[in-house]
Formats: C-alpha cells, structure tokens, sequence
C-alpha cells in the first residue's frame, strides 16, 4: 500500500509538470482520487503516461518556401511533371493561407494518390512533409479490419490507442502529415465502420474534437496534414471521397525507368548494401531485362527489388572474399537476379 500512495504521488507531480490543457490536468488529478492496486493501478498508470506524452499545444513550424519544395520534389523524383505540378499548387494555396494566418488553410480537399504498386504514391507524400518540414507518421491501411485501431478501445485492462492518437505521440507534435496508405484495401466486412471513422478525420468540422475511445476525450487534430493513397477508388465510401482530391499517378515508361534505375535506384541500393559506387558495373545492353524481369509493370517496385537482389549478391561475394569491380553480364545475369 505504501507503494502504491508513493506511485500515485509520482503521476500526481508528473501530470502538474506536463503542462496539460488545465481541463486534461484536472481530469487525471481526479482520477487519482481513488486509490488504485493492482492490475487497476497498472491501467490507469499506462493512461496517465500515454495522455501526459501527447504534444497538446506543440506545432512544428513550417517552412513556407516553394521553390525549396520544387528542388525536393525534383530531387526525390523523376518525370511525374503534372503530378508535381498539382502538388505544387496545392501548397502554395497552403503557403497564402498559413502567411495570412487564415485558419481554412488546413480545409482544402485531402490530396489522395491514385495508382498502381510502385508508382511513386507513398514516396510523393514523404516528399510533401520534407517540403514543408513537418514530421510524417504512416498508417497503412492494407487488411485494416477494426476500426478499433484507428479510434483506440475503451479503457479495460488489454486495452490501447488507436493508431491516430498513437502518431501524434510518435511525431511529438499536433500537426505532423499523417499518410493513411492504402485506404481503398481495407477488410470488406468492416468497410463501413472505417469509412466512418475517415469522414471523422479528414471532416474539419469534426476532427478538431477528435475522441479516441481509450484517451475518451477530444483532441484537436485539425492541423494535422492528412494524405492518402490508393490503388484505385472503387472501395472508397462516396463520403470519403467527397474530401478527397485525387491525383492519378501515370505509368512509367521503360525509359523513365532506365533512368530512374541508373540514376536514382542504383546507387541508393549500393549505398544500402555497403558497396562503393565502382563496385559494380552493369552492362548498358541487360538494363531492359531488368526493368522487365516478368513483363510489364506500371512502377518500379519491381525494378527497385532487382537492383537491391543484385547489389546484395555482390555484396556476399566481397565479404566471401571476391575481388571488385563485379561485371554484370549476359552470361551471370540470372545468377544474380535469382532470389
């Protein structure tokens, strides 16, 4: 018992040195009204710890500078001239509103990328918070069946946040971008539920008193930065999609894959490996094998497992204690392609 009055003492100094909302403080302080042992205890000390992490009035300040968010987006990725283009738009409408500190900054339509696997979707939303210097934290939304863990459990003794709540912990501030990945693949006979937990947090009348079941009270999330992605739009609810702006991706052609090959994907894998640049040498006439190992694909996941299968064979044979620079060629090609 003695424990348990010097552990209740210990959140009681923590929750008056954390600088909550004074309505958040005064909520936690009663609940340490009534003592606790045990398992209870346990439960309401992982609540206090949770809720006294949450970056309450903490915002990441943007950088307001287009030109620096052109040179990322031209930097990070090849072609897509229209998508960037719209990108580009898009935040400098945010840039006028946030200068003249215009609280609809955050209401424009929610950007959401539709294409094929590995046509630059994830990497583009990746790109939007360097611009803008924001943390990002991903949500992947693949087989998602329990809208539970997106908007948390109610508190019992197993249970835990939503993964909403759990970003912006993560990303120590209110407004990171959050990148809701995949939205349209989430588990059909629980469809329904998601949606609605999606028009909640993309609706800006509804997310700046967002309630997630475990915290059970309203958080603010209208500065988060939300962007989504999707294979296509088919499984995504009409209500959903009236917040959302879709960009559609094209297809790469096999010359912008060559180059993104040689240029982009190569020496990120060689760095990833532990290999030197000089390490390796491919011969110019394989790059079409393999950019179209198993035919045609409309990105370049496919392209990018390639290089990092090849660039990992070449990084045992010099651990094996083989002597550089290995020469990719007609003869060896499928000896370092094999998986």
């Amino acid at each position: 018992m003695e424990n348990t009055a010097l552990d209740s003492e210990s959140l009681k100094q923590k929750i008056l040195q954390s600088n909550l909302p004074k309505e958040i403080e005064e909520r936690l302080l009663n609940l340490l009204l009534f003592p606790k042992s045990g398992p209870e205890f346990e439960k309401l000390k992982s609540y206090i710890d949770f809720v006294t992490s949450l970056p309450f009035g903490k915002y990441s300040q943007d950088i307001l500078d287009i030109q620096r968010a052109k040179e990322i987006l031209d930097k990070n990725h090849f072609g897509l001239q229209s998508v960037k283009d719209r990108i580009l738009e898009y935040l400098s409408v945010l840039i006028l509103h946030k200068k003249r500190n215009d609280a609809e900054a955050l209401h424009a339509p929610i950007l959401l990328f539709v294409g094929l696997v590995g046509t630059g979707k994830t990497t583009l939303a990746y790109s939007i918070a360097e611009s803008l210097g924001r943390p990002i934290i991903r949500i992947p939304f693949g087989g998602l069946g329990d809208p539970a863990s997106l908007r948390g459990q109610a508190r019992t003794q197993d249970s835990e946040p939503g993964q909403i709540m759990k970003a912006i912990r993560k990303a120590k501030v209110s407004n990171p971008v959050i990148l809701l990945d995949e939205i349209d693949r989430v588990a059909q006979e629980q469809r329904v539920n998601i949606m609605g937990v999606l028009v909640e947090l993309l609706d800006p009348a509804q997310n700046q008193a967002f309630v997630d079941y475990f915290l059970d009270f309203p958080y603010d999330l209208s500065q988060v930065l939300f962007i989504a992605t999707a294979n296509n739009t088919g499984n995504i609810a009409t209500a959903v999609m009236d917040r959302l702006e879709p960009i559609q991706m094209p297809s790469y052609s096999d010359e912008e894959k060559l180059f993104i090959g040689k240029n982009y994907l190569l020496p990120k894998a060689l760095d990833e490996a532990g290999l030197s640049r000089d390490s390796l040498q491919i011969d110019e006439k394989l790059w079409s094998q393999i950019i179209r190992p198993l035919g045609f694909d409309a990105g370049i996941r496919s392209l990018q497992r390639s290089i990092q299968t090849i660039c990992r064979k070449v990084a045992r044979k010099m651990v094996d204690g083989g002597i550089g620079p290995f020469k990719i060629t007609n003869e060896n090609l499928g000896e370092y392609l094999s998986s």
